[in-house]
């Protein structure tokens, strides 16, 4: 069977899922319900399907698998990853090798510039399209804009309750020190290697704009804080511009409930016949 482009493809969109966690257990859903535009769930991937319970190919209306030679021989038109950089880098190019497109939400994997390389060229190859998710932060598409005419500096920080950004025992101590402590203040690159799990956001602003180099990234356990927050500030031609987002925490505490949620967006501007920002 022919395989077809998303950004032509005959609706419904077929969707393939690798990760089933917090985001993909809501991203699943909302296909099912018809509420992520006109997709239809083609597979599942998970290391372990009997987490999902015996009924959930039934439940999802697909296969649930931990084989991915099965997973990518299905008839699918969009891979979505959404279970972390390491899986990200296992399957990428696979999914592109097989003409499909991919969106992605681990955005902090393409620190690893060779990866990201390899991931370009496959998808120069094979003719096919790789989306970065906006996830939990506002700001990404002024951001691109204010690159066209030039970026002098972009910085983001990042302040996460303690749990959400150091080992249990690590945590309590700054709780019970009642002050926020900075982990890090650097380029993005490294903050990515660091925190592979709570700076996709960052990535996401610095290949947007000046660079995963350039763009410098403060990390703070703030334990005066019970939401996920994330402050923008950049400067260039254009004039300044400041994001402030504070999102409520997931069943992940390192995932803002804004990742699921524009991961769902995403797939309806994939569907729809007018599409509001790009």
């Amino acid at each position: 069977m022919t395989t077809r482009a998303a950004g032509h493809a005959p609706l419904p969109l077929r969707v393939g899922l690798i990760g089933f966690g917090s985001i993909g257990s809501k991203l699943g859903q909302a296909i099912v319900d018809g509420e992520a535009g006109r997709c239809e769930l083609a597979a599942v991937l998970v290391r372990r399907p009997e987490k999902l319970g015996a009924d959930a190919p039934a439940r999802l209306g697909c296969p649930v698998t931990n084989d991915a030679a099965d997973f990518l021989a299905t008839a699918m038109d969009l891979v979505v990853e959404v279970a972390g950089h390491e899986a990200l880098k296992a399957y990428a190019e696979d999914v592109l090798r097989q003409n499909k497109d991919l969106l992605l939400i681990s955005v902090g994997a393409f620190a690893d510039r060779q990866f990201q390389e390899r991931v370009e060229r496959a998808a120069h190859d094979y003719g096919r399209r790789v989306y970065l998710a906006t996830g939990a932060i506002a700001g990404l598409d002024a951001i691109a804009a204010a690159a066209v005419g030039g970026l002098d500096s972009v910085t983001h920080s990042v302040r996460k309750p303690p749990r959400g950004l150091l080992p249990p025992d690590e945590a309590a101590a700054v709780e019970r020190s009642g002050e926020p402590r900075e982990l890090y203040r650097g380029p993005a690159r490294e903050a990515a290697i660091r925190f592979p799990e709570n700076v996709n956001v960052a990535a996401a602003i610095s290949l947007a704009g000046l660079g995963l180099d350039e763009t410098t990234v403060r990390v703070v356990a703030d334990p005066t804080v019970v939401r996920n927050t994330h402050e923008i500030e950049a400067r260039g031609a254009f004039g300044e511009l400041r994001v402030l987002l504070q999102n409520v925490p997931s069943e992940n505490p390192k995932t803002g409930r804004l990742t699921a949620m524009s991961m769902i967006k995403a797939l309806r501007n994939l569907t729809a016949p007018v599409v509001i920002g790009i």
